[in-house]
């Protein structure tokens, strides 16, 4: 035995700790890297270039709702109407999609309380399938203006889909009139409904629900639209402006009331819902 294999022999065995995959997250706009636990107790938000990074429902749901909100049961749809298949199953897409995320589909209802003042709280997660709207948004939607509705209280919606589900065809399009139909039943019953834009907001969400709202508020820097830019460039043959459909860009042009830091959010919401519907407060 070579005296270089007795000396390593000799040494103490150091054992290899784990390290997290997760223990970075790269900001996808300035490319800084953070710790990811500073980045979630920053609540998803860059401290760089204040990039507002795209968050699930639950955590969405524990940075706007005060403490012990109630989680809506889901209502029951019929899976995979049109037996769709391109390169997967349809069935097989939702069964992927409901094992990374904790809910049965894109959208998801809470009735809780937002700084004193009873809510029903409906959060859109991109993460499920590009937060899609089909039948199970649809039927949501409208179980969520439906509860409000039976609590005589406001329906606050965080939008952010990619805009109709394209495995369900036509009946992901009839959701939009559907929708528009829960949510004039809340301005015929004098019930705020409160839209909160965030990343993104495109498609069919935005030419129903997400433009219908009392008040329309949306994150900084969020993609806010219908068809995407190149379509509409295509189109009508014209370069479009710089920041074209970004929550900014909308609101100086009249389409958003304004534009709310994360951190500043719940309390905005708050003190509209005192102006909106005071008899609520706690």
């Amino acid at each position: 035995m070579s005296w270089l294999n007795r000396v390593r022999n000799s040494l103490s065995r150091v054992t290899k700790r784990d390290t997290p995959d997760n223990l970075w997250t790269k900001c996808p706009s300035c490319g800084e890297m953070l710790f990811t636990k500073e980045y979630e107790e920053n609540l998803s938000v860059c401290p760089r270039c204040e990039h507002h990074g795209r968050i699930g429902a639950d955590a969405r749901l524990a940075q706007l709702l005060d403490e012990d909100f109630t989680i809506l049961e889901s209502p029951k749809v019929k899976e995979d109407p049109l037996k769709f298949r391109d390169s997967k199953r349809y069935v097989d897409r939702l069964k992927t999609a409901r094992a990374a995320t904790p809910h049965p589909d894109a959208l998801t209802n809470a009735l809780g309380r937002i700084e004193g003042h009873t809510v029903v709280l409906g959060v859109q997660d991109f993460a499920f399938m590009g937060g899609s709207m089909g039948l199970a948004v649809g039927a949501a939607f409208v179980a969520g203006a439906s509860r409000a509705l039976k609590e005589k209280c406001p329906y606050v919606i965080c939008t952010a889909a990619g805009g109709a589900r394209m495995q369900e065809g036509i009946l992901s399009l009839m959701q939009m009139p559907k929708t528009t139909v829960a949510v004039r039943r809340l301005n015929e019953a004098g019930l705020p409904y409160i839209v909160v834009l965030t990343d993104p907001t495109t498609g069919g969400v935005t030419a129903s629900y997400a433009m219908l709202g009392d008040v329309h508020i949306a994150e900084p820097g969020c993609l806010i639209g219908f068809a995407g830019q190149r379509v509409i460039q295509d189109t009508i043959r014209e370069k479009l402006p710089e920041g074209f459909q970004r929550a900014e860009y909308l609101h100086a042009h009249g389409m958003v009331d304004m534009v709310v830091p994360r951190r500043d959010l719940k309390e905005t919401l708050g003190r509209l819902l005192g102006y909106l519907a005071p008899a609520k407060a706690a």
